[in-house]
């Protein structure tokens, strides 16, 4: 008796219609999917609901691919820059032309790195609210000229 397959792909498992629920199998392209959406950022209960999992169930079967969700964001773009420079190997025009302007935009990117590390630091100070009796004795301090203040008296 050979496997059976769902209308989507999946292996039927075995002991499936009989009372509980039958056990989840994770794949490796299971594994690819929770990596790629959690790339795009979607949360645990979306993920877990897009394999007809729960999310206990989807912390215990994908827990390496949910902890290093901020760098699935980053290995997806590497494989991709990977299979983009693949094309460009074989000849392809087009992703010769996509493969070049992702260099110029990692040379620009790097270019405005070492600028602004190169460039003085500008900090920048709290700006206290003033009133406005402090800021017209302020002005008036800062006169210069003819209509300066007069010096103070002098005490020996």
């Amino acid at each position: 008796m050979g496997v059976q397959f769902d209308l989507l792909g999946d292996p039927i498992p075995e002991g499936f219609g009989k009372r509980g629920r039958p056990p989840h199998e994770a794949t490796d392209e299971k594994r690819k999917l929770v990596m790629l959406l959690a790339a795009f950022d979607w949360t645990q209960a979306a993920i877990a609901g897009a394999l007809s999992i729960t999310e206990p169930t989807l912390r215990k079967n994908y827990f390496r691919e949910l902890r290093f969700r901020a760098d699935a964001r980053v290995r997806v773009e590497a494989a991709l820059i990977n299979r983009l420079f693949a094309e460009a190997m074989d000849g392809k025009v087009g992703a010769i032309d996509k493969f070049f302007k992702r260099l110029e935009k990692s040379d620009a990117k790097a270019m405005a790195a070492a600028y602004q590390s190169q460039a003085p630091s500008k900090e920048k100070k709290k700006s206290v609210p003033v009133g406005k009796k402090h800021a017209r004795d302020a002005d008036a301090a800062a006169v210069q000229g003819v209509f300066a203040p007069p010096p103070g008296p002098r005490i020996n």
